[in-house]
């Protein structure tokens, strides 16, 4: 198995694991993640998937198609989880994409049906408006600014 390709499968079975601080190691300190909702470099990074875990208690993971060589990698991934804010059970499929540097990931794009997920969370309010970019744009600020007061709150993830 290629290095980077033991590195995604390390960094899943944490996740799978809820072992946020055994993630945050697969990530090089320059590091950057996007996906539909979060766009965040660093230590953001770390904190996010802290948060996740925290509060993702019946949260359950599977992940498939581990791929990588020198340079990128991908993976496709579920979780079934209750959405913290709705209380509504959400399954999102998810596809990423990763860059590597010096034995850690670079970068991780993630993709996800934004609607679907938001159809599931939001319930009928998603499932109506949930393609809007009124609704789209305060589901991220809102997941931004959870994530800011969660870094106020946990300082080792302030720069």
């Amino acid at each position: 198995m290629h290095p980077n390709q033991q590195l995604i499968q390390n960094f899943y079975e944490a996740f799978a694991r809820k072992d946020y601080k055994a993630m945050a190691a697969c990530y090089h300190p320059e590091a950057t993640f996007k996906d539909e909702v979060f766009s965040l470099k660093g230590k953001e990074i770390a904190a996010m998937w802290h948060l996740l875990c925290e509060r993702g208690a019946d949260l359950e993971l599977s992940f498939s198609g581990i791929e990588a060589d020198d340079n990128t990698g991908k993976a496709n991934w579920e979780a079934w989880y209750h959405f913290s804010q709705s209380g509504k059970r959400v399954h999102n499929v998810i596809q990423s994409a990763f860059t590597f540097k010096d034995g850690k990931i670079l970068t991780q794009r993630d993709t996800f049906n934004f609607y679907s997920w938001m159809s599931q969370a939001l319930g009928w309010m998603g499932r109506l408006f949930g393609w809007t970019g009124f609704l789209q744009n305060k589901v991220k600020e809102r997941a931004s600014e959870n994530i800011k007061r969660f870094i106020r709150k946990h300082t080792q993830y302030q720069e």
